[in-house]
Formats: C-alpha cells, structure tokens, sequence
C-alpha cells in the first residue's frame, strides 16, 4: 500500500508542475551549451546496429537507398459527407453523450466515411512500388480533424480482400486512439469487421468530466484486431486525429483571448515514424512470430524513408508519433540546437520545456515547437535518432553521436505573406486537472507484466477478450501500481478510455516530461510506477495493453469493464 510518504510526494507533481515548469524553461536558456556538432556519417551510412530480427530476411538487410531523395508527404485532411447509406443505426450508440436523442437532439453529428483498403504506395524510389492497406487506400490515412462541441460520426468500412494470403489479416477493429469514446466505438480487439463489413464510430468529442483542462489534442487512430494489430499497422492502417478547442484553436491568428495562438495549419505538421525493413527485391518484410519484437533497418516519416521538408524561417508545431511496431527513439537536432517541448501523449502540458533530445515510446506522441527564424537561407537540419537499440526487447541505453538520420530540415525561403509568423509560445498552456489522492489511496490495484510460457502476461494471466480481468466503478479515483516483471524488456504501457497522471517512478517524483496526462507510460526493466487514474462518462468494455504490438499480440493485454 502507498505510504504518507508518498502521499507528500504526489502533492509535488500536483501542485509544484507549474512553477517547475517556467523555471526551467528561463534555466535551460541560462545553462544552454551548443557545442560544435560532429559531422554527419557519409550518405547512406547509418550508425545504428543491424537489428537481430533482421537475420532470417532475404538478402540479411534491406537494400541502399538514397537519403532525402524524396520530400515529406502531408497527409490529407479527411473532409465530411453530406450522408451514410444506409444510415446510421442510433441504437448502437449512447444516446445521452452527444448523440442526441428524440427529446434531446443535441448538437447535429458531422458525418464521415472511410474505406479501409489496398493501395499502391512508394516508399521510396529505389524500391519497387508495392501494395500496402491503408485508410482510404494511404500511408499514413487521412488526418482527422475534431473540435470539441462538434461530435461525429466516421464509417469505416473494410474493403480488404477476403481472400487475402501473406501479412496481416483483412479483418479489421479501428482503434481512436486516446479517445474518450463509448466502448462500442472504441476499437476492442474482437470487435473486428470482416471483408465487406462496415462499423459506424460515434466520437462525442466531450471533456472527461466535462472539464476543459481534460482536453485532448494529438491522437491517432490505427487497427486494432486482437493478434493481428501489429501486422495490420505494420501494412499501413494507421493515421493521425487532431482535436481543437478555445485553448489550442488551431489558428494562431485567433482573436480569442484564451487561444494559445501556437503554429498552426501549414506550420503544424504530423510526424509518423515507423521503421520499416525490406528483402533483397525491395518488398516489406515482417517476421510476425518474433516475440520479443521486430525493428527494421529503414526510417520512414508517413510513410517515405529518409525524407526532407523544406521551411520557412518561423517557428513550426511538430507533432511527433512512435508508430511501432518495437522501436523507441531519442530524437535530437544535428546542430545540437534545442527544441521547445509543449505536449506529452497529445495532451498540452502547464508550462512549455526547452530540451535538446526528445524520446519517444511505441504509441507515445510528443508535441514540440522548432524555430527556425534563426537560421540562414539554405541551412539543412538534421533531425537525428540517437537512442541506441539492437533488437524488440528494449534500448541499449547508448546513445549515439552521430544518431542514425531520419529528416531533414531545410531552410529555403522567408516567412513572408501567407506564411508570416503570428504564432507565439506562451509560459503557461494548460492547467492539469485536480486529482483526489485521498479517495484514491482507498482503492488501489497492482499489474505485473512479464513472461509466461515464451509469451506475454500481464499479473500471470494471458488476454481473453470475452471475460473482463475486472470491473472498476465508474468515477472512482483508482491508484495503479504498474511492474515491469522482466530484467531484459522494456514495455510501453497504454490504458483506454482516459488518460492518467504518473506519481511515482520507482519511489520518486517523476520529472517534468511525465508530470503531464499520458495513455502510455514505458515501464524500463524493473521498474514500478505508480499512476492515478479514474473512467467517467462512459460504461462497458476497454483494455489495457503493452504496445509493443507484438507484445500485444502474444497476450499482453487484460479487458476491464467500467460499470455504473
């Protein structure tokens, strides 16, 4: 059980973030170092171990090619239809969480369809093109955009073919990932749709406890399919989802006093990163049946290796994804010039950061500011991977330097008419929401995850998404003790529904990154964290997983139901 002494240490992270946080970003200005940056390796070398997951592929490594011959592709942004034939079936949703309802019609639902499908895609090229699946036949799929008040609907119909044979299976379970969304529009893993199904996702687009400092902002939405997940995402089934409210606007022309006024649409700018591994014809490859995980030996940025984007001299918003399936990263600027650190899993922290690396676990998303007003016409920026990892188990903890590169940034042009810079970074975003420690001291459950039988557990049991682990009450604050079980994994934890805050990390107040609301948390070997955590507004089924997909895949995942 948690002790007073622990109970004096959560009172840090819940009333000492704010002024942590504007401290240190004047500190980090005052104590900022820039040494000369080494040079970066000779074109298409890369100082990153081969993977060990790579050795049973054709050709032991997958074939050169050119870095930066391709620039960084935008994902569209989905628009809405004027209709859904045939319509929706109200019944399947809750009715009272934005639906509306015959006595209570509620804001009118913006309607959406997405087919999930095949398409051809390059990856680069020096490579064949080659099918991949993807929302609407693309890689990453289209971008939502949401805006709290304004709930919807999104139709996902799986146009997979039936008779599929090779990676992944075309059956299919889209998960929003983040979401604070009913059970039956939330993705569950033996919830999937076969090959000419389709599934209506009703996304309310409302607060946790109708309380804005519970606002999202960053999420993603990708296939869930119980087994399957990291073979399905690994094709291609993935794409980002934004969500806007008075505070993060998306306008950073925003007469609004509240607005934040950040870098905003051509300047915010999604990062999906998935490294990718291709066989001696320059196919994708995937070994599905290494447990510990798979990594692959090229990085691609939605979708394309080693790609650059060219830039204004004005700041950018990057909204940075780890797509997995095993990888994490640690990702730094060649010229060693920081970042400025604004949100962890989406979610807008109290005070901005200035760090000069940015880590990244699967599923994790961190939002950072560059500015590049500093920098002279023609000057390219690397964006460098520095965290040393040689199989799906963990990171080595080596950082390397020069990191392996990924993106390359390049200064072209002024930021003049269209793409004047309005935007600013305030010293205060967003305030965290108030925690009840003293309820949730009385209601505590602990989760070991750990190896069982060549395989993965969480508390010795194996998923079974028909039977629930165990109920918790709907708005009970709940304390979580989260065991990484094993000397020799790292797993990137994710639980559904709401988000939580993380209190101690091995007995000690977590650092400012992790002061924030996250839906992951990476539990290091041997560590034990402790998180706080409670469900509102919505009742039914949910899971809590490793993402490592992979991981999930072989059975780390529990089902947990919210009951009135």
């Amino acid at each position: 059980m948690s002790s007073r002494r622990d109970f004096m240490k959560w009172s840090l992270v819940t009333g000492g973030a704010t002024l942590a946080g504007l401290g240190l970003l004047k500190y980090a200005h005052a104590q900022e170092v820039c040494p000369p940056p080494p040079p970066p390796p000779p074109p298409g070398t890369d100082p990153m171990p081969l993977a060990e997951s790579l050795q049973g592929m054709p050709g032991g490594r997958s074939p050169q090619t050119t870095p930066w011959a391709v620039p960084l592709p935008i994902p569209p942004i989905l628009q809405p239809v004027a209709s859904l034939t045939p319509p929706v079936n109200p019944a399947e949703h809750d009715l009272d969480k934005g639906f509306g309802s015959p006595s209570d019609p509620g804001p009118v639902n913006e309607l959406y369809q997405i087919d999930i499908k095949p398409g051809m895609h390059s990856f680069h090229p020096e490579l064949p093109t080659q099918e991949v699946w993807g929302f609407e036949g693309i890689v990453p799929g289209p971008t939502m955009i949401a805006r709290y008040g304004h709930p919807k609907i999104v139709r996902f119909r799986n146009q997979l073919p039936i008779n599929h044979v090779g990676l992944g299976v075309p059956e299919t379970s889209t998960h929003n990932h983040n979401g604070h969304q009913e059970s039956f529009s939330d993705g569950h893993p033996t919830s999937f749709l076969i090959s000419g199904q389709y599934r209506d996702h009703h996304y309310p687009i409302v607060l946790a406890g109708n309380d804005p400092r519970e606002a999202l902002g960053t999420l993603w939405y990708h296939d869930h399919r119980v087994d399957f997940t990291s073979q399905n995402v690994y094709r291609g089934l993935a794409g980002f989802h934004f969500y806007f409210d008075d505070v993060d606007s998306g306008n950073e022309q925003d007469p609004n006093p509240q607005a934040l006024r950040l870098p905003s649409g051509a300047f915010d700018i999604p990062l999906m990163f998935t490294d990718k591994a291709f066989d001696s014809s320059g196919q994708l490859w995937f070994d599905p049946f290494n447990f510990d995980g798979f990594l692959g030996d090229k990085w691609t940025v939605n979708g394309k290796i080693q790609p650059y984007l060219n830039v204004a001299r004005r700041k950018y918003r990057f909204r940075l994804l780890d797509g997995g399936p095993s990888r994490f990263y640690e990702f730094m600027l060649s010229n060693g010039r920081p970042m400025t650190l604004i949100a962890t899993d989406g979610n807008l922290m109290e005070s901005p950061v200035v760090v000069d690396h940015v880590g990244l676990g699967v599923a994790q998303r961190r939002d950072v500011i560059i500015d590049f007003s500093e920098y002279p016409i023609g000057t390219e920026i690397i964006l460098e991977n520095i965290l040393e990892q040689k199989d799906g188990r963990k990171p080595t903890g080596n950082l390397l330097h020069p990191g392996s590169p990924v993106l390359k940034f390049i200064v072209d042009r002024d930021a003049v008419g269209a793409e004047q810079d309005f935007s600013q970074v305030p010293l205060s975003l967003r305030q965290m929401p108030v925690m009840d420690l003293a309820t949730a001291q009385q209601h505590q459950r602990t989760f070991r995850f750990e190896r069982k039988n060549g395989a993965w557990a969480i508390n010795a049991n194996f998923f079974d998404g028909d039977i629930p682990t165990f109920t918790i009450k709907q708005g009970q604050p709940e304390i979580w003790t989260l065991k990484n079980g094993g000397g020799g994994w790292a797993h990137p934890i994710h639980i559904h529904l709401e988000e939580f805050r993380i209190l101690l990390r091995n007995g000690e107040v977590p650092g400012l990154e992790e002061q924030g609301r996250h839906d992951v948390v990476v539990l290091e070997p041997g560590d034990e964290v402790k998180i706080y955590i409670r469900f509102r507004t919505f009742l039914g089924k949910y899971v809590m997983h490793c993402h490592n997909t992979l991981h999930e895949d072989h059975a780390m995942m529990l089902r947990f139901d919210v009951v009135p």
